[in-house]
């Protein structure tokens, strides 16, 4: 049973979220919040597997509860739920760790789909939302870049390498990296310069997009 916590300010939005969804004879919303702050009371009772998070939410908004919810507990998914499709909103929930990304507008097979994918360790983007990141990286590098790559480079990346992938298309520097990883700012370098060889990219900026496009960004460090 996937267990599901739904954090908007929103009563008739939050009702009817864990009405359709309690529908789904494998899941089971145990939680209700009006903001991020309520959230993460609610979650030091009764951890969930998901967590659908509004952005805009009085006290404590989802892109700060989604920071200290991945902080405090990391196993848990995120799917950020908006009508917002803002780019700073949209970087900053990758960037935090969200798993997944959808437009409150998305269907009810959308969303039952979207928990799904994001429990079995992958990742839930709009597509609308997906081009707006990869727009942002190219903005960022002041460049149109190309990441193409061949399955084969991608196949042959350790999973330290991935997971290095992971956090530079989040945002976080070598030094932000290693002291997630545990590892020295030399490891991360030599394990950063290896995946752009393999991959055949040119710098951190084109592995960032990569990332994005890819899905890894969003795909936690399992990935």
């Amino acid at each position: 049973m996937i267990k599901i916590m739904i954090a908007d300010d929103q009563e008739l939005i939050r009702e009817s979220l864990k009405v359709v969804l309690d529908m789904n004879p494998d899941m089971q919303v145990v939680a209700l919040a009006e903001n991020g702050r309520a959230l993460l009371e609610r979650m030091k009772a009764n951890l969930p597997d998901v967590v659908l998070m509004d952005v805009r939410m009085p006290e404590l908004d989802g892109v700060q509860a989604t920071k200290i919810v991945k902080e405090r507990w990391p196993q848990v998914r995120i799917i950020i739920l908006t009508t917002f499709d803002d780019d700073e909103y949209i970087y900053n929930a990758l960037k935090y760790g969200a798993s997944g990304y959808l437009l409150k507008g998305a269907s009810v097979q959308e969303l039952s789909g979207a928990v799904r994918t994001v429990v079995s360790g992958g990742s839930m983007l709009n597509p609308q939302i997906v081009g707006k990141v990869v727009k942002l990286f190219s903005q960022m590098a002041q460049s149109n870049l190309s990441v193409e790559t061949d399955a084969h480079g991608a196949e042959e990346l350790s999973r330290t390498e991935r997971r290095v992938a992971h956090y530079v298309g989040c945002g976080l520097s070598n030094k932000e990296i290693a002291t997630q990883l545990s590892l020295s700012d030399g490891t991360v370098r030599n394990n950063l310069s290896s995946a752009l060889s393999k991959l055949g990219l040119r710098d951190r900026t084109q592995l960032a997009i990569w990332a994005v496009q890819t899905g890894m960004a969003a795909n936690g460090e399992e990935a």
